[in-house]
């Protein structure tokens, strides 16, 4: 598949269906608008399709096979989002569209962007926690 063709909407099915279900699963919310999340999930079918996975399509990558090939940090649900609970892609937000920035070390980009933006449901999601020190050292 080339770069520039358009996903199958086979694959961009599978890539909302994964979107809804993580999103339950975190006790996330779809961004306000609509265009956002079609925006991402569109990147998230092509990457499915050229590479095999996920990857997330916000990001620059010199070489994406090497990114895949040397972790899996920016498969989706990358590891910022199973951390920390934050989405840089704003595909997993607060109902108001805003990423959760509560968990985020205070000199993250994300915080320093968005401020303080609290969890609405502290008790969804995070399920890599305790690799943050790992990631993230204090």
């Amino acid at each position: 598949m080339s770069p520039t063709a358009d996903p199958a909407q086979k694959t961009i099915d599978r890539m909302n269906r994964y979107v809804e279900k993580y999103r339950e699963k975190s006790g996330t919310s779809a961004h306000p608008d609509a265009s956002v999340t079609e925006g991402v999930v569109l990147g998230l079918a092509a990457h499915v399709e050229q590479l095999g996975r996920p990857l997330c399509p916000c990001n620059f990558y010199p070489d994406k096979q090497a990114e895949l090939d040397e972790s899996r940090r920016w498969v989706c649900a990358c590891d910022e989002m199973k951390q920390f609970k934050y989405c840089h892609c704003l595909l997993f937000v607060t109902p108001e569209g805003l990423p959760i920035t509560e968990y985020l070390p205070e000199d993250h980009e994300g915080r320093q962007v968005y401020g303080l933006v609290r969890d609405p449901t502290p008790d969804k999601g995070r399920e890599a926690r305790h690799q943050v020190e790992a990631s993230f050292p204090v």
